[in-house]
């Protein structure tokens, strides 16, 4: 009887609707994950030692210098004004991007997230290369050959030999990595394939799982994971840099794609926190050292 009682309340109701020209009330469509729109945020890590020494660093584990820490700061104020949360933040084992992120989370109020490090989000390890002051190495060999070291896509540096301090086998942070993971030199093709690996299995399930997600890291990581979400070229992405402590941002879709922002600074769609021609600027300082 309830059944049929409510049925008849239906169809009065939409005769009701019909005679005054209303319409019946909509009830709001909920909001699926056809609507869903997840936020992930890279950041760089600051000025190390090394950088101001200019040296090549890879895996070396330099400390942030005093202008490093305050870029940290800097980028930490930006976010918190802008009310920005984090369920969870991914770094590497190097302390420049451990600390960068510690400052980030402090300043934010945020130290209790679980921080999870891992090896593949390292910068590149530059093979021979790595603690050679890049000046110098310019001068030995010419700056075209060094820009074929640093910029190419997929030709390494001289790789070092296991007996090398800088030889990761020879560092026990790393002693439960497979040796034949372990990198002698990379390209930033080399890069790409052993940080894509933690994306795609680790840190892009927990974004669609609805983690807000920080992701502090270096440049050539950060440049490997840009080149996947915006479809970056292989030869555009070699020109490409990011500045040091700035926060970028990308809101990405359920497919993890990009939705582009009007912000974005091309060929980039996320974008940057804070005042854009100061972005600019720092971007075109990273552009012009030898490094």
């Amino acid at each position: 009887m309830k059944i049929i009682r409510f049925l008849s309340l239906i169809s009065a109701a939409s005769a009701f609707s019909s005679f005054t020209g209303s319409s019946l009330p909509r009830v709001p469509r909920s909001s699926s994950c056809l609507d869903m729109k997840y936020t992930v945020v890279l950041v760089r890590h600051g000025e190390s030692t090394w950088n101001e020494e200019n040296r090549f660093t890879g895996w070396y584990n330099c400390p942030l210098n005093d202008k490093g820490k305050g870029e940290a700061l800097q980028g930490a104020q930006l976010l918190k004004e802008e009310g920005f949360k984090f369920d969870l933040a991914y770094t590497s084992t190097l302390q420049r991007a451990i600390k960068t992120l510690w400052i980030v989370l402090e300043e934010m109020g945020l130290m209790y997230i679980p921080i999870v490090n891992t090896w593949r989000l390292n910068e590149r390890h530059y093979g021979a290369l790595q603690g050679l002051n890049k000046q110098e190495t310019v001068d030995k060999h010419g700056k075209d050959q060094v820009l074929v070291w640093r910029r190419s896509y997929d030709i390494p540096p001289p790789p070092l030999d296991e007996s090398s301090e800088h030889y990761p086998g020879n560092d026990p942070t790393y002693a439960d990595v497979p040796k034949a993971d372990l990198p002698l030199t990379e390209s930033l093709k080399l890069t790409e394939d052993r940080f894509m690996v933690a994306w795609e299995n680790e840190i892009g399930p927990k974004i669609k799982e609805g983690k807000k997600v920080i992701i502090a890291a270096h440049g050539n990581t950060l440049r490997a994971l840009v080149k996947h979400l915006d479809g970056i070229s292989s030869d555009e992405i070699t020109g490409l840099n990011i500045p040091t402590g700035v926060p970028l941002v990308y809101e990405l879709d359920d497919d993890l794609k990009p939705i582009p922002h009007p912000d974005g600074i091309a060929p980039l769609t996320g974008r940057y926190l804070g005042d854009l021609e100061e972005v600019k600027q720092r971007i075109g300082a990273v552009a012009s050292q030898t490094k």
